[in-house]
Formats: C-alpha cells, sequence, structure tokens
C-alpha cells in the first residue's frame, strides 16, 4: 500500500533540493498572500466608484503591462544574474502592495491611485513569473522537472481557489486595508527566502543586452524550433476555443436556478477548475513517469475538450460541478508537461524569453476567450458556446499534432537520472 501511495501522491523528492526547496516557499506564502490583493483590489475600486465598469477596467490595467512586461522581462532574466532580478522584482511587488496598504489605511479614496499602483504592481510581478520559471530548469535535474512543475503549480492553484474565499471572510473581520498588509507580510517572507538562494548568472554569451532586439532574437528561436511552437499553439488552441469561464454568471443564474445577486452556482462554478488542478496535482506521483510529454499534452487536452463540452449539456449543479473539476485536472497535466517541455527542449541563454511568452499566452488567451466567448454566447447560447468550444478544441489540437507530428513524438531528454541537487 505504502508502495502504490508512493507512486500516485504528489513526488516531494525536488523538496530535497535546498535551493529549490526555498524557491517553492517563496512560492507558497504568496499564492495565497497574492490573492487576498486580487480580491482587495477590486472591493476596493468598487466601494469608491459603485461601478463595474471601473472593476472591467481594473482589468485591463492589469493585463496590459503583464503582457508588455511578461515579454520584456524574459528578456531581462537571460541577460542579469536571475537571483538578483527575482530579489529586485519581489522588491518592486512589496512595496508597491505596501503603497496599497497605506493607500487605504490613510484613506485617500483615489481610484486613479489605485489603478496606478495596480499597474506598477503588475508590471513587477511580470517580470517576476519568467524569472521564477526559468531558475526552476537551473535547480532541478530534468528528471524531475515534471514533479517540480507540479509542486510549483499545485501550490499556485491552491492560492487560486482558497485565497479569495479568505480574502472574502476576512474582509468584514479585519477589514480592506489589513488585508494588503497581509500580503505584505507573506512577501517580505519570499523576499527571505529568495536571498538565501545560490547565485543564478546567465550561462554562454554573457554580454547579451535585454532590449528590442533581445526580445526578437526570443520569437525568431521559437519559430524556428517545432516542438515549442506547437507547445504554445495547443495551450492557445484549448484556452481560446475552450475555456467557459465568461459564460459562468449566466449559466449560474439561468441554468443552474442561482438569484440574480448570486448564489452557490456561481462559486462553485468558479472555483471548480482550480480545484480539479489543486487534486490532480495532489496525486501527481506518477507524472514523472512518463516520458512522451507531447502525446500527453495532446491526450490530456483532449479530455479538457471532452470536459468542457459535457459541461455545456450538463443540467446538474453537481455534473456541471464534476466536469469542471475534471477539465481543472486536465488543464493542470497539459500545463506542466508544457512547461517540462519548454525547460528541456529550451537553451539556457533563451529560456527566460520563452517563459516571458508562456507567461503572455498563459495570460492573454483565457481573457481572449471571455471576449470571445461572450459574444458567442450573445449570439447562439451559453450550452451551444461552451460544447462547440469544447469540441472545437479537440478537433484543432488533433490537426495540430497531425500538422507538427514531431510534437506527438516528443519525448523527454533520455539518460537522465533522478538524481537530486545540493545547491
Amino acid at each position: 500500500m505504502r508502495k502504490l501511495l508512493s507512486r500516485i501522491v504528489v513526488d516531494t523528492r525536488p523538496l530535497k533540493i535546498v535551493a529549490f526547496r526555498r524557491l517553492w516557499i517563496s512560492t507558497a506564502v504568496t499564492a495565497v498572500g497574492s490573492q487576498l490583493t486580487a480580491v482587495a483590489v477590486p472591493k476596493q475600486i468598487f466601494d469608491l466608484t459603485g461601478s463595474s465598469g471601473y472593476v472591467g477596467l481594473s482589468g485591463a490595467v492589469a493585463l496590459v503591462p503583464l503582457l508588455v512586461f511578461g515579454l520584456w522581462g524574459g528578456a531581462i532574466a537571460d541577460a542579469v544574474d536571475r537571483r538578483k532580478l527575482l530579489l529586485v522584482t519581489n522588491t518592486g511587488v512589496t512595496v508597491t502592495s505596501a503603497l496599497l496598504w497605506l493607500q487605504a489605511f490613510a484613506g485617500i479614496h483615489s481610484v486613479w491611485l489605485v489603478l496606478g499602483l495596480l499597474a506598477a504592481n503588475q508590471a513587477f510581478f511580470a517580470i517576476n513569473m519568467p524569472t521564477r520559471g526559468a531558475v526552476v530548469a537551473r535547480l532541478v535535474p530534468p528528471a524531475l522537472l515534471p514533479s517540480a512543475n507540479a509542486l510549483n503549480t499545485t501550490m499556485s492553484t491552491f492560492g487560486a481557489v482558497f485565497g479569495p474565499l479568505f480574502g472574502g471572510a476576512l474582509i468584514p473581520v479585519i477589514g480592506l486595508s489589513t488585508l494588503y498588509l497581509v500580503d505584505v507580510c507573506a512577501l517580505l517572507i519570499t523576499l527571505i527566502a529568495v536571498w538565501r538562494l545560490p547565485a543564478i548568472p546567465p550561462l554562454g554569451d554573457t554580454s547579451r543586452g535585454a532590449g528590442l532586439r533581445s526580445v526578437l532574437d526570443g520569437f525568431r528561436y521559437l519559430a524556428a524550433q517545432k516542438v515549442l511552437l506547437a507547445s504554445f499553439v495547443v495551450d492557445i488552441i484549448a484556452m481560446v476555443a475552450g475555456m467557459p469561464r465568461a459564460l459562468i454568471p449566466e449559466m449560474a443564474e439561468r441554468t443552474f436556478g442561482d438569484p440574480p445577486g448570486g448564489g452557490p452556482a456561481l462559486g462553485l462554478l468558479y472555483a471548480a477548475l482550480p480545484a480539479g488542478a489543486v487534486l490532480i496535482g495532489l496525486f501527481s506521483g506518477w507524472l514523472h513517469r512518463v516520458y512522451r510529454h507531447g502525446a500527453a499534452v495532446v491526450l490530456a487536452i483532449c479530455l479538457w475538450g471532452a470536459a468542457i463540452a459535457a459541461f455545456g449539456l450538463a443540467h446538474s449543479l453537481w455534473l456541471a460541478v464534476v466536469f469542471m473539476a475534471l477539465a481543472g485536472a486536465a488543464d493542470m497535466i497539459s500545463a506542466v508537461y508544457r512547461q517540462a517541455i519548454l525547460q528541456t527542449a529550451t537553451t539556457d541563454e533563451m529560456r527566460g524569453r520563452l517563459q516571458g511568452v508562456f507567461t503572455v499566452v498563459v495570460a492573454g488567451g483565457p481573457r481572449i476567450a471571455d471576449l470571445t466567448h461572450g459574444w458567442a454566447a450573445a449570439a447562439w447560447g451559453t450550452t451551444a458556446t461552451a460544447t462547440g468550444g469544447g469540441l472545437l478544441s479537440i478537433v484543432l489540437v488533433v490537426v495540430a499534432a497531425l500538422v507538427i507530428p514531431v510534437f506527438w513524438r516528443y519525448r523527454a531528454p533520455a539518460g537522465e537520472k533522478d538524481a537530486t541537487a545540493t545547491v
């Protein structure tokens, strides 16, 4: 029984690597803390303006720096010591979060100040994300990368599930400004963990810059690497065609009977996707035993599409929640292997820039889906949109696998031992 559990429960061997353990602790501490701010900002904006339009504007304000600085941050990560860059960006996130606390505590009541601080916070965060992803491949041997990615993604998704729940519960108890302060305290712990990482200087040519040419070099490199290009294409297919997030408010009310002001269906449907991802993360011990990473991604996206299509047809709330959780589990599997492909099939001097593209795709795909699914639902209804999007995901990812067969055949690098490092 113990042997069976060791094969399916999350593989914790990467945590034996001291440097990765410190990086993971920093991820774990901020996973919930950052979500508290994600709850506090729109709540404060609505309190200040009484307008959902301004709340929607905060999404655009957060997205633009994420797209711009995500790409540029990857170029910077390839040109400088990544530990130092993590320190700078984590300090920037901490300072902007502290300023969000200060303006709320002082009662300044300026929505434009909140939006400006949010934009600055997301700019630092956008540089931090590709840097953090590029660091993992320097700390963990290739054989353990799927397990390391599962640990990181599980903790981030845990924050996405429980952070908003904690935030909503804590605001009436401790107040909005104190919620910001809790995030600041978590970020200070993160800074200590990052400070204790070893130096991670760039490999190879150390004279390269981090300007527009460097960013374009990353895109040229991506265009020449069919496996990497395909990993981004299939993720865009899954998210843009299949992500039904924009349909949830209407379906919660009109399909599953929530009252107009909101009800349990809304919360359950929003939580189901990340809950499914957390569940597969907790039982991810088998992931590192799969070597055909390309085929695993394609099959996971097919499962994602089938689950979304079934969700669109469900008329029972609990069936809908189950199918959404299944979709979240499939997306988690796809994300783990796509990240492993990116880390192993990319040279270190390009890894930061490709992580920047990864950040943009992950952030941008669901937002494009929100737009397209919203329009489609207005024209054809939520059932046709969700089910059609899920089926379209399957068709398009199969076509992509046929057009780029090298992706389907891609395997993890051979001959790597399941060893652990000591840095």
